[in-house]
């Protein structure tokens, strides 16, 4: 029997309205670059304002739409604001990656409580918040939901790979 979820047809991404959480940097944002380059609608989501600020103004430069709403994904209201911001400026969700992560390094006894509690809130929790707060939407749309991880050399790699594409065009 088929899965009712593998079953759904996804929109062409020109067709596409995609959030996308940790599209500060990394892997996040690459794939918001990628996406509007593809005609997808993106919105932006990361702690850092100004940084989503300046993504938005590249891709609007290139003709491309998007917004940016400043989102602590360990918080489900914030992340409930983010899917809110979504719906009225777009009116539907199609896809929503989860991607926003935070590393530490050090060994646990010289890490701060704080610190590892701020990982497990933003990697798990984040990845937990954003897939309750998108599925409702999802399912309306027969969307796609996608939960990203990585390890820092592959994180590396991809964003060094997307630096080369700051013109979308």
């Amino acid at each position: 029997m088929q899965d009712k979820f593998m079953a759904a047809r996804l929109k062409p991404l020109d067709q596409q309205i995609m959030v996308i959480t940790g599209a500060s940097s990394g892997i996040g944002l690459c794939t918001a670059l990628l996406a509007a380059e593809k005609g997808a609608r993106v919105v932006l989501a990361a702690r850092s304002g100004d940084t989503l600020e300046a993504v938005v103004k590249q891709i609007a430069e290139a003709g491309r739409e998007a917004i940016a709403v400043p989102t602590d994904v360990g918080d489900r209201e914030q992340l409930q604001d983010l899917a809110a911001a979504a719906i009225q400026r777009f009116g539907r969700i199609d896809t929503w990656v989860n991607d926003a992560g935070v590393a530490i390094y050090g060994r646990l006894d010289e890490l701060s409580e704080a610190d590892s509690r701020r990982l497990f809130d933003t990697n798990f929790w984040g990845v937990v918040n954003g897939s309750l707060v998108a599925l409702p939407y999802l399912r309306q749309s027969g969307g796609a939901l996608i939960n990203l991880g990585s390890e820092y050399p592959t994180r590396s790699f991809l964003f060094r790979a997307c630096i080369r594409l700051p013109s979308m065009r």
